[in-house]
Parts: C-alpha cells; structure tokens; sequence
C-alpha cells in the first residue's frame, strides 16, 4: 500500500531519522520548538532529542549563523531554520564569505556541512518583507549548493542528501507546498543533486516550475489537456547545481519552453535557464521562449494585489497557449482559486 505523507511530514521524517542516525546533527532556529513546530516540520523533536539537539535562537540571524559555521567546522551538521527567507539576508556576510569559502580558502582542510532551511513565496497578506523569494541570490555564489523539491518524496531524499553533504546547502520550502501530499517512503533515501524530475510528459510546450510554481505548472498541464495542448512539466529539483540537460532534451523535442519562477524574473532561475539554452540551441534549433514570475514591483499585502503579482495556474495555461499558437491566439482558462491559498492562514 502506497504510503503517503505532507510535504511538511517528509520534511520532518527526514530530520528525525538523520538525527536518530547521527548523533552529529543539531536543529536550530526561531521557533523550532514553538508548538506549531514551522508547519509541523519540527514537531516533537525536542521531546526526542532534547534542548541540547533541538533549540530555539533569538532575533539575532547573523550571530546565529555564524554559531552554526562554527558548530559546523568543529564537527557538528548543523540545520538552521529561517521561517522567512527574507531574514537570510542579515547573514549574507557569514553565508557568502564563510560558509561558502571556507573548504577553498582552506585547501579542503576544513568543511562547512551546514544546511540553511529557507521558507519563501506568498504568505496571507505579509507583503514587502516577509514574501520574498530570494534563491537567486545564492544561486550566485560558487561553493553554495541550493535545493528546492515540490514533491514530499524529493523533500525528503534531498533533505538527508543535503544533511549528509559536507558543504553548505540552501534548502528552499514554499509555505504553500508544506501542505501537498505524495508518496513518501519510510526508509531512508537520497536524491541526488543536479537531477531533475519530469513530472509530466508532453510534445507540444516544456514548462519548467521553479518549488511551488511546479505544482501551478502541473495544474496548467490539466487545463491545456483541454485545448489540446500536450504539456511537458519539469521540477528542476536542484538549483545549484543545475540539469540543464534534462530541460534541453524536453526543448529539442517540443520547441518551445516557458519558465515559470516563484520570484522577480530580473536575473534570476528563469533567465539563466533561458539564456543557457539560447546559447545552446543558437546553432542547431529555433527555439521559441518565455519567462514568468513575480511582477517588477514589490511584494503587496492586499490579497487583489496578490492575485496580480503571482502567477497561477491560469496564467501559466494562457501563457503557454498563446506560445504554441505563435502569439496569434489567446485563451484563458476559468479562474479557480488554489485550495493551499484558500486554507492558509499563517504561522502567527
């Protein structure tokens, strides 16, 4: 029988049995042992492993990291947990120029096994700072390895990779992919870095989801089944490194391809992707592109703004249809609200 858990669940599974196998793994961060436990991904840890495994820190980003770095080049796999990717950037210095540099500058004496769990994306009205999506940002630095899963069984593989590996790994969790479900096995697994998942096979248009947008992306396939229109949907997975190959072998079959980011499109995941496979098929294959993601402004907090500002499934089906049809016929599919967006009602 098909075991199925929340992606919040495998999170949590992950963490309790690397912790139970090795006794090196810390977990840190604010409110890891609140009783909402970041959306149940810490739950009952502390009573498990105790206030010397398990505690949380205060308001305080930067100094935390950097007793994290030094956890980790003492010995320690620590975990870090952000509630809010925003509240990262008030340790850049000690990610960017530490964590990141540190087996380098060091010959490969020394290691930084630290993973940094970030939670991004749309929230229930927090706006400006608190919403922000800010992977590409770390994508950027040689040395950071950065994962971000959409599915319960990738969260769960690329969580006890990335506890395991011994450099730093950015770890990147929507709020609102904390509640999908799928199929998750009890043992344990990897996945490995640099690996995408086709999540849907098609041969008229390749659509790419960046962590939540895979499932919009997953949801417009459905949509354009309904026009006719055969979608491939592929979950890069892993950010850093990236399977650029995957993506192309899906171009050079259908020609087209739209990228769709959980972010400001502005040198980001979905310019990279298409700047890479431009540069790729320039000699060999007239590729037809398009990149989606946050509007250029910043985060709003009203939820008609909201609805403007992300992209959805809905937008996501037009979009691609309007791609296949060469820009000469537009469509857009009945507008239903995601059940996740719905429900959500915050941590706090």
């Amino acid at each position: 029988m098909e075991r199925i858990l929340t992606y919040a669940e495998a999170i949590r599974e992950a963490t309790e049995q690397e912790m139970a196998r090795d006794p090196t793994v810390i977990l840190l961060g604010i409110g890891v042992d609140d009783f909402k436990a970041i959306y149940g991904t810490t739950k009952g840890l502390i009573e498990k492993f105790g206030p010397e495994r398990v505690f949380d820190t205060p308001l305080s980003e930067d100094a935390m990291t950097g007793v994290a770095i030094g956890a980790a080049l003492a010995g320690l796999r620590p975990i870090h947990v952000h509630i809010r990717m925003d509240f990262v950037l008030l340790a850049m210095n000690q990610l960017v120029n530490i964590a990141a540099k540190g087996r380098y500058m060091y010959g490969g004496a020394v290691s930084v096994p630290i993973v940094v769990r970030a939670i991004i994306g749309r929230s229930w009205g927090q706006g400006a700072q608190h919403s922000q999506s800010l992977h590409s940002y770390f994508i950027h630095v040689p040395g950071l390895k950065v994962v971000a899963p959409s599915t319960p069984y990738d969260a769960k593989g690329c969580l006890i990779k990335s506890i395991r590996d011994d450099n730093p790994v950015m770890f990147i969790e929507h709020r609102m992919i904390h509640y999908q479900k799928g199929h998750v096995p009890e043992s344990t697994y990897t996945i490995p870095f640099g690996k995408a998942r086709v999540l849907a096979k098609g041969d008229d248009i390749t659509l790419v989801g960046i962590s939540y947008m895979a499932v919009e992306c997953l949801r417009a396939q459905k949509l354009l089944t309904e026009v006719g229109i055969s979608a491939e949907v592929i979950d890069p997975v892993s950010l850093n490194p990236f399977d650029l190959d995957a993506i192309a072998g899906s171009v050079r079959k259908t020609g087209r391809l739209l990228v769709v980011d959980t972010a400001w499109v502005t040198c980001g995941v979905s310019a990279e992707v298409v700047a890479q496979l431009t540069e790729r098929f320039q000699d060999s294959q007239q590729i037809r592109v398009q990149r989606m993601g946050f509007k250029p402004v910043t985060c709003p907090t009203t939820k008609n703004l909201e609805d403007l500002f992300y992209p959805n499934s809905q937008k996501i089906a037009s979009a691609a249809y309007t791609l296949v049809h060469n820009n000469r016929k537009f469509w857009t599919p009945t507008h239903v609200e995601p059940p996740e967006i719905m429900e959500f009602r915050g941590p706090f």
